[in-house]
């Protein structure tokens, strides 16, 4: 699971949340009428955020009713809900995100956190970023883990939750998200660099990212950015199990020309694997083989290899599934 919730009062959560936003937004105009009606601009059309997002989203559901008003933050107020996690959202350049609360007697309350993330490739991007749990057929994927539901589709991102898993809540859960997948009408694109994933890497357990931080999350390379990630790159880590239980990670990285992509990689190569030299391979201290290399402009890397045959080898095996999927939409 992604965060560690809060749960504020409703007089906390004006304090912290409805005023600033409010004062932020309209200590901007002047005092007087011109600033009252922009405030009043402001709040009908949060009001209508609300509403557009709220719609497909239950009023209740085998007993369990919305206890309150839906909550809704934007990427500078995420912080007032999520403790710890609100960086990630916001690398996935998530754009709203509703909260609704269930509650019925004697039970656990059930949390929906309602991500509009603006493009199904960042829907599904910080879906990936926590893939523990069972598939479960819920949205395009979706993943059970107790007492948590995620799933994507379209441009929305779902976590729904309980504070306490039982039988009667999971199956609440489960059935809220199958009614909130419905009511989402369209699926979404996957990320075509999912489609340079050669077959015998886990696709299922790929990560879909476009920044450092995320990769560092899943894979620690640096701290330096010698990568030159940002929002106009797109990144994939996929590993495979080699002997021992011992992982090999392949990253792909789709750069927005091939000048960026000859320049980052050189910036790796000749920061993070120097010895590498002209044959973009090295063999590391821990006995492992590591490389790097471009094509057109995306950059290849594999960490981990058993050799520099084993990587040249899975070189290959990208390229031919590059050269293919280009093909095939030219």
């Amino acid at each position: 699971m992604l965060k560690k919730m809060i749960y504020p009062t409703r007089k906390a959560l004006l304090s912290k949340i409805f005023f600033p936003i409010l004062f932020a937004q309209c200590v901007l105009f002047n005092y007087g009428l011109e600033a009252k009606v922009n405030c009043k601009k402001i709040l009908e059309a949060k009001k209508e955020i609300i509403e557009k997002l709220g719609a497909f989203l239950p009023s209740s559901i085998e007993g369990w009713k919305a206890s309150e008003e839906d909550n809704l933050y934007d990427p500078e107020t995420i912080f007032s809900y999520i403790d710890g996690a609100g960086e990630v959202y916001r690398s996935y350049n998530f754009r709203w995100l509703l909260v609704r609360r269930y509650e019925k007697e004697n039970f656990p309350p059930i949390i929906v956190d309602f991500f509009d993330m603006g493009r199904s490739e960042n829907a599904f991007g910080v879906f990936t970023h926590d893939l523990e749990g069972d598939r479960v057929p819920i949205g395009q994927d979706g993943l059970y883990k107790g007492g948590w539901l995620a799933f994507w589709k379209g441009r929305f991102y779902v976590s729904i939750y309980s504070e306490a898993e039982t039988e009667t809540t999971k199956k609440i859960i489960l059935a809220l998200g199958e009614k909130i997948a419905k009511a989402i009408p369209e699926e979404g694109q996957r990320p075509h660099i999912l489609d340079y994933l050669p077959s015998n890497w886990e696709k299922s357990q790929a990560r879909y990212f476009r920044t450092l931080p995320i990769l560092n999350y899943h894979f620690f390379v640096s701290t330096e950015n010698w990568l030159e990630l940002d929002e106009t790159t797109q990144a994939l880590l996929a590993h495979r199990l080699a002997e021992n239980k011992r992982k090999t990670y392949l990253l792909l990285i789709e750069y927005p020309d091939e000048a960026r992509a000859q320049r980052a990689i050189k910036k790796f190569l000749d920061n993070y694997l120097p010895e590498a030299k002209e044959s973009g391979t090295a063999r590391t201290e821990n006995g492992l083989w590591e490389g790097a290399r471009v094509y057109q402009n995306i950059g290849l890397l594999v960490f981990a290899a058993s050799s520099s045959e084993e990587i040249e080898e899975i070189f290959k095996d990208v390229l031919i599934k590059i050269k293919e999927k280009k093909n095939q939409r030219s």
